[in-house]
């Protein structure tokens, strides 16, 4: 008698596309383990990546705007969480693999430092290995969770993790789904915020690029995620039509000039850079201050420095931010009782 599992991977060879990449074909495991008898493969891993400790922590770690006391600002996780939605209705429109597309969108963004792409340029400056975030959102699943032990994923969702920024090229169409929705998601949610915080208003957006993709957030977002489906629909790759993809680039080129170089955004860039090599340099002078597990790294023959790098990496804003006005803030002496 079959499993439930069997039952669903046979689901997925009967009903998916001949362009998806089906559980019951996975590349496997860094090690072998028995399979799940209710879940796929790609299935458990999402789950596994849900219930992290490094997926908790996105909830307080900075999308662009650092600590923002609005209610309504994007975070890590939030970004996270659109990046999975967008990926899933294209790759559900595609009849791919929504399991490993969600599975790899959960966990692309594991390894992000505290303070957005503020935390990982300074720690990219100040240790001598370098840092980029998508190889530590990897080294996050394998080695750094479970207190050393790692995920254990599958071969397609690390993958997929390590290759979703611009620069990669996943070997799924599932993973090639998560780098377009990374995207996709973060012109949408970043513009959206820069409104909500006055940098810029909807009019501002140049009519060039309103005129093709829409007039408003929502309609940027509809018709990114329309045109990728029509053009995909019945080939091995994932395209967006060259009149889109250019209006796209175009307002991404936008948004960098009057959003993420935006001198009011930089200047507070600046200070969490200095507070993340600041608290990179104590831990390297001070690891017995750092916690057991990644003692334990050390003592297994890991770099003091990647070790350090992973402690810092690992934090949220308000952590990084309460440690280092311990260690480093003067506090006022307390008055004496009569």
């Amino acid at each position: 008698m079959s499993t439930i599992r069997e039952s669903l991977e046979l689901w997925e060879k009967e009903s998916l596309s001949e362009y998806a990449t089906l559980s019951m074909n996975s590349k496997g495991r860094l090690k072998e383990e028995p399979q799940c008898d209710i879940r796929p493969v790609f299935q458990r891993d999402r789950d596994r990546i849900l219930h992290s400790k490094s997926f908790r922590r996105l909830k307080d770690k900075t999308q662009v705007f650092l600590t923002p006391e609005g209610d309504h600002y994007r975070t890590r996780l939030t970004h996270t969480l659109e990046v999975s939605q967008n990926a899933r209705t294209i790759a559900k429109a595609l009849r791919l693999n929504e399991d490993l597309v969600e599975a790899i969108a959960l966990g692309h963004d594991l390894g992000h430092t505290p303070f957005g792409h503020a935390g990982e340029r300074a720690l990219d400056e100040i240790c001598p290995l370098g840092f980029d975030h998508s190889k530590q959102s990897l080294r996050m699943v394998d080695v750094l969770e479970k207190d050393g032990l790692g995920l254990n994923l599958t071969m397609e969702v690390r993958d997929g993790i390590l290759n979703h920024q611009t620069s990669g090229s996943p070997f799924t169409l599932e993973g090639k789904i998560v780098r377009l929705s990374d995207k996709i998601a973060y012109i949408h949610h970043d513009m959206d915020d820069a409104i909500r915080g006055g940098i810029l208003t909807e009019d501002d957006v140049p009519i060039s690029i309103r005129e093709v993709i829409g007039y408003t957030t929502g309609e940027r977002l509809d018709h990114f995620i329309h045109d990728t489906v029509t053009f995909s629909g019945g080939r091995n790759d994932i395209l967006m039509s060259d009149e889109v993809w250019k209006a796209m680039k175009e307002l991404r080129e936008f948004m960098f000039e009057r959003v993420y170089m935006n001198p009011d955004v930089k200047s507070e860039e600046r200070k969490a850079e200095s507070l993340m090599k600041t608290l990179y340099e104590y831990y390297l002078k001070h690891l017995d201050r750092l916690p057991k597990e990644y003692l334990q790294m050390i003592n297994m023959g890991e770099s003091r420095d990647r070790v350090a790098c992973d402690y810092v990496a690992s934090m949220t804003d308000r952590y990084a931010i309460a440690l280092y006005e311990e260690l480093f803030i003067p506090k006022s002496w307390p008055t004496a009782r009569y």
